[in-house]
């Protein structure tokens, strides 16, 4: 068994360009960094919004684990996948009897085995269960098994990721927001051993609002009317950080930081 491994995540796939992007761009940094394991949020790789199992059985043909956040529900046909996919995590704050589960752990053909965690904040979204308290639940039982754990921390607030990292700090060997899509810089090892970042950014097109559609987005701040969200298409870009972790520690050795965009001819 190899004393370090390396785990790839990517940022939140936006729909059908966040896929497109993904398999155009996802190669290139397999064979750069050579990941055991390639884990990415899913939550909105369907539309926009929600997931499939059709677009989760393509989406597994790239990766092993797919994290979510508040749009899984979005897609009426999620509940029963994701009670049927072992490998797609909902956030485990959701209150029973949600269906899915929140964390896992997955056996690497070598034997190394990674444990994976998903949380939702509370700031600015749903008034769902304490995400400290629930890590404290989920990281002790995942311990008992492996200290490799990874945390896909899904929440608006930058400071409640930062004081999740700092109690989880020396426990978990990443944790890595999502759901802004905006990455940050502020990539670190934490001092007890924990590899953090706010966020990771996103899977999708770059020339977007997160994502969406420009127009969409823009007309959504001037009127302040609801309204229903599409991809933005075009030229993609492809969020990700790669981590590398002591096996026997579980704690992190590096955090990089990858943001490539792909070049079109004609735009």
């Amino acid at each position: 068994m190899p004393g370090k491994l390396k785990i790839l995540f990517l940022g939140d796939i936006i729909g059908r360009p966040g896929r497109n992007a993904m398999r155009k761009l996802l190669p290139g940094l397999v064979r750069k960094y050579s990941p055991v394991f390639i884990i990415a949020n899913g939550e909105n790789a369907a539309g926009g919004v929600g997931i499939t199992q059709k677009i989760g059985e393509e989406l597994f043909s790239h990766l092993d684990v797919l994290t979510s956040g508040n749009h899984i529900w979005d897609k009426k046909e999620a509940l029963d996948y994701i009670d049927e996919e072992p490998g797609l995590l909902r956030p485990a704050n959701y209150p029973d009897p949600c269906p899915g589960r929140g964390s896992s752990i997955f056996t690497h053909d070598s034997g190394i085995r990674v444990g994976v965690l998903n949380l939702q904040g509370r700031v600015f979204m749903e008034p769902i269960e304490c995400p400290f308290r629930v890590a404290d639940r989920e990281i002790e039982k995942i311990r008992k098994v492996t200290p490799v754990i990874f945390v896909d921390f899904h929440a608006e607030a930058t400071s409640e990721k930062q004081a999740l990292g700092w109690y989880l700090d020396g426990r978990v060997s990443a944790l890595l927001g999502t759901h802004t899509h905006v990455p940050t810089a502020d990539e670190r090892i934490l001092p007890d051993g924990t590899a953090y970042i706010s966020d990771v950014g996103m899977v999708g097109c770059v020339n977007s609002v997160i994502g969406i559609r420009k127009d969409q987005g823009v007309q959504r701040f001037l009127t302040s009317r609801p309204q229903r969200f599409e991809p933005q298409k075009g030229d993609g870009i492809l969020s990700a950080v790669c981590i590398e972790i002591d096996v026997e520690s579980g704690k992190a050795c590096s955090i990089k930081r990858e943001n490539i965009t792909e070049e079109k001819d004609g735009g």
